[in-house]
């Protein structure tokens, strides 16, 4: 009889319906994988974007848009390629090595690890790139295999739960600030700073040494000035007249939408724009004058580069970075988490307990 383990499988893309908390065959690795119990897995935004298809060319709202029209079928809507439904989704795991596949080191049995969730299979010379829990099974569950070379000790005195806020939004933040090559005395403007992605941005910003100047709802501005940020615009307000044109060396901006043509505004002659994202909608009016005019540069960052998560964890065990957690809940409670996440009423990460 094969062993069973519960997990959560997305059957298809659509709403919360299409959750489903279940047992399924225990996970069995292979040569050069590891197996994990999953001790804690992170929410972040772009499972619910995967659940829904939203990287389908038909989707031109936000995430909340694409959640309100979740009956919609997408089969294009994973990340370049057709999701493989069902799915175990996950991005974000927190674990510890409980075996490793044929002629594995076995040595590394009881290691606490982080999984660095994106990974470069034909290396870091090409920009292919895959993601554990949006192209093969990921953390939503009581165990996970992975490839052996992706996992990293981590020496802290984290919880699980903090530790699993950081695979996804710190890795994603960290690469964008590593190809824009921010540095100590730049002026960096971070929209969505209260969300994974832009309070890690904060933080891994503050630890280079610039002036981080970051964007969010009033309400949170006092919990991202904790954590770095110098000065707090509200979302809603006038970021170009606040700030003044040409006075931004470093735009990182997961929001888009609207917002976008303010964002090269507040650019300097030859600053950078550099995103992962946009919750806020990807369609966004570009002025060709403002990007040529001032030789502005825009970044694009998916794929990881290779420093990215070795330094991250560097940054933990040296104390330099802290974790933002907001909240738990039990791995079965994941459509509450999601709704809850949509809300957008946290600031950091939401985190999700399997059961041990």
């Amino acid at each position: 009889m094969t062993a069973q383990m519960q997990a959560v499988v997305t059957t298809a893309t659509g709403g919360d319906d299409k959750l489903c908390f279940t047992t399924v065959p225990f996970p069995v690795p292979g040569k050069g994988e590891v197996l994990l119990k999953v001790l804690a897995a992170g929410v972040n935004n772009t499972d619910i974007n995967t659940r829904l298809g939203w990287y389908a060319a038909s989707v031109s709202t936000g995430t909340q848009g694409a959640a309100e029209d979740a009956t919609a079928s997408r089969p294009d809507g994973g990340w370049g390629k057709p999701t493989p439904f069902p799915l175990i989704q996950g991005t974000d795991c927190c674990g510890e090595v409980v075996s490793v596949g044929p002629a594995g080191d076995s040595s590394i049995i009881g290691s606490r690890v982080l999984v660095r969730a994106c990974m470069r299979p034909n290396g870091f010379a090409s920009m292919d790139n895959i993601w554990m829990g949006s192209d093969f099974d990921g953390a939503f569950a009581q165990f996970v295999k992975v490839p052996a070379s992706e996992i990293f000790a981590v020496d802290c005195s984290w919880t699980d739960a903090e530790l699993a806020t950081i695979p996804c939004a710190y890795g994603t933040a960290e690469n964008m600030l590593h190809r824009a090559r921010v540095s100590a005395g730049m002026r960096v403007l971070i929209s969505g700073a209260s969300g994974g992605v832009g309070s890690a941005a904060v933080q891994l910003a503050k630890r280079r040494g610039a002036e981080v100047i970051g964007i969010s709802a009033k309400g949170k501005h006092d919990i991202i000035r904790s954590i770095g940020a110098d000065r707090m615009l509200d979302r809603d307000e006038d970021v170009v007249g606040i700030l003044r044109q040409d006075s931004i060396d470093i735009v990182v901006d997961n929001v888009a939408g609207p917002g976008f043509g303010a964002m090269l505004q507040v650019l300097k002659r030859g600053g950078t724009y550099v995103s992962s994202g946009a919750i806020a909608g990807p369609i966004v009016e570009l002025d060709m004058r403002d990007f040529y005019l001032k030789n502005l540069t825009l970044l694009g960052c998916t794929a990881w580069e290779e420093p990215v998560f070795p330094d991250l964890i560097s940054y933990i065990e040296r104390g330099e970075i802290r974790p933002l957690l907001d909240r738990t809940y039990r791995l079965d409670q994941i459509a509450l988490a999601q709704r809850e996440f949509l809300e957008k009423r946290h600031v950091g990460k939401m985190v999700l307990m399997p059961p041990q």
